[in-house]
């Protein structure tokens, strides 16, 4: 935790119990960069259940995101246009994930995965999403809204990955202008808790203690620990066995 930067923040992906019972890795993937004291990136990826190597697409998903962010943001102007920013990240790390398959020597889908996106300053919140999950900002007066939601496929239980045909151009971008007090971005393990289905609209009660736990950290060490144990604890774990990743964050200007 560094005195810096006005976001705080904390993350985890835990493995589900569906996951642990078959003996497999979580394939969740998630990461977060401050880029100045007041500009945060971060990125989630939930693999696809059904791919072999679902947690190594999710892992590079979010690291090629990131890198692009990071890169992008730090490159260019004044003249931000955070919509083009967010489509070559997810352009990239697509393209990465291609490279992988050929690497590996293994087809295209057995790497499918999702993933969001976001980039957050005092005064906006950019997103990008392929697939499920979501991501959810409080403003300053307590007002909480979604910025995405899950993002089906043509049945239902079937989700859209960063691989699927039409991914990248039917993509959810949103631009928030705001002042942002509160982000939460998680997997679809979590959305059935988080979120009041099918409409996407958050949970207030799910979010409330999450955004003052995340305010009032000081041991970052600590916090995830204590993040982890919420995912795991029965109040979560008994509504879901899915892998569940969570980033919050929180604004102190």
């Amino acid at each position: 935790m560094n005195s810096i930067d006005h976001w705080q923040v904390v993350s985890a992906s835990v493995t589900g119990k569906s996951h642990e019972k078959q003996n497999l890795p979580c394939q969740d993937a998630q990461g977060y960069k401050h880029l100045s004291d007041s500009c945060l990136i971060f990125a989630v990826a939930d693999g696809a259940g059904s791919a072999k190597l679902a947690d190594l697409g999710a892992n590079i998903a979010v690291k090629i995101a990131l890198e692009t962010l990071e890169k992008q943001i730090n490159s260019v102007n004044i003249d931000l246009v955070w919509e083009d920013y967010l489509k070559l990240a997810l352009n990239q790390a697509l393209t990465a994930i291609k490279i992988e398959s050929v690497t590996q020597e293994t087809e295209l889908r057995e790497l499918a995965t999702t993933l969001i996106l976001g980039i957050a300053t005092p005064e906006l919140v950019a997103v990008a999403q392929v697939g499920d999950g979501a991501i959810v900002v409080e403003d300053k007066t307590g007002n909480i809204q979604e910025l995405t939601i899950p993002a089906s496929g043509e049945y239902l239980n079937e989700t859209i990955f960063l691989i699927s045909p039409n991914a990248l151009e039917t993509a959810q971008i949103n631009l928030w202008s705001g002042q942002p007090k509160y982000l939460a971005a998680f997997s679809d393990g979590l959305q059935m808790l988080a979120l009041k289905m099918p409409e996407g609209k958050p949970h207030h009660p799910f979010f409330s203690p999450l955004f003052k736990f995340v305010e009032t950290i000081t041991d970052e060490i600590e916090a995830q620990e204590q993040l982890i144990g919420f995912l795991r604890s029965p109040r979560v774990t008994e509504r879901t066995d899915d892998d569940l990743t969570l980033i919050l964050a929180s604004f102190n200007p």
